[in-house]
């Protein structure tokens, strides 16, 4: 292997796995997870990526969620389970429960909370122009958002 297909085998994200030379289907629930929202959220999951895209499963236990933050990469998020408390730019707040697709444009504000029911499960996927987290509005990386008495 050259040079060349080395660096593109490494991951844009640290934990993340690279697809390709022969890695084409992956059992993503028995792959190891990574921190998907390191300083802003609670997000975690295995991420894959390709050579355009950055998938992954994520889980955000209930109670805890992201606070506002941007990435300069459109995301897709489509919920399997639980429910999120979603804000997208100016738009009101919305719950969002399993079966929701949600577009965040590209450098739009905005945040995901699961609520106290249940931990919530989405499937997302990213453009490779930016990694997989974003960066906090108030630029503090002190962790996730966490309700009260969700605490650890």
């Amino acid at each position: 292997m050259s040079t060349a297909n080395k660096s593109a085998a490494q991951p844009r994200n640290e934990g993340a796995i690279k697809a390709g030379n022969g890695d084409f289907i992956f059992k993503l629930r028995e792959r190891a997870r990574i921190d998907a929202g390191r300083g802003y959220s609670t997000a975690e999951g295995p991420v894959v990526e390709g050579e355009r895209m950055q998938i992954g499963l994520i889980t955000k236990q209930k109670g805890t969620g992201a606070r506002a933050h941007t990435h300069p990469n459109e995301q897709w998020t489509y919920i399997l389970k639980g429910t999120l408390r979603v804000k997208i730019g100016d738009q009101p707040e919305q719950l969002c429960g399993p079966g929701t697709l949600l577009y965040l444009p590209a450098n739009i504000v905005h945040y995901t909370i699961a609520t106290a029911d249940e931990d919530v499960e989405f499937f997302t996927v990213k453009d490779l122009t930016y990694g997989i987290h974003g960066k906090p509005v108030d630029g503090k990386m002190t962790g996730g958002h966490i309700e009260p008495g969700f605490e650890k």
